[in-house]
């Protein structure tokens, strides 16, 4: 297992045993994993950001902290919290990413994720310009998710 998976999974028990939100040193988190704070930065934008499914808070200096909450949502609305995340362009692992996130809620079945991801798959877009690809990744995603809502 990888600094980051260990770093990522004590900030998720935090969270657990916190009711959903953990508020966290970055500078004890450094200390405590025998990292630079970059390191907790990189996981914090990379493991719990909003296509994830959570909002992080941030201050920084000597008593800053990072406030990461998960975000509890109805199933329609975390689906058009995923749709207004996607913006103009999206690449695969975060439409992946995005895909996870609505499964482990509840709002997606597995099986339509993975149809979904088939969809806007590398293999799919490839008659596509690749300049083109995540413009046209994000469209399809979108529009396939708002038929979810509507």
């Amino acid at each position: 297992m990888g600094m980051s998976d260990l770093i990522a999974g004590f900030i998720l028990q935090a969270m657990q045993e916190a009711d959903g939100v953990a508020e966290l040193q970055r500078s004890e988190l450094a200390e405590r994993f025998h990292c630079v704070p970059s390191q907790i930065n990189y996981v914090v934008s990379t493991r719990f950001s909003p296509e994830h499914g959570y909002i992080v808070e941030s201050r920084r200096g000597g008593g800053g902290y990072i406030r990461i909450t998960r975000v509890p949502y109805e199933q329609g609305a975390l689906v058009m919290h995923a749709v207004n995340s996607i913006g103009d362009e999206v690449d695969e692992a975060s439409a992946r990413a995005i895909l996870k996130n609505l499964c482990a809620a509840g709002a997606l079945e597995e099986r339509d994720a993975k149809l979904i991801l088939a969809a806007v798959g590398v293999r799919a877009l490839q008659p596509a310009p690749p300049e083109l690809r995540s413009a046209l990744r994000a469209a399809i995603l979108k529009q396939i998710l708002l038929q979810r809502v509507g």
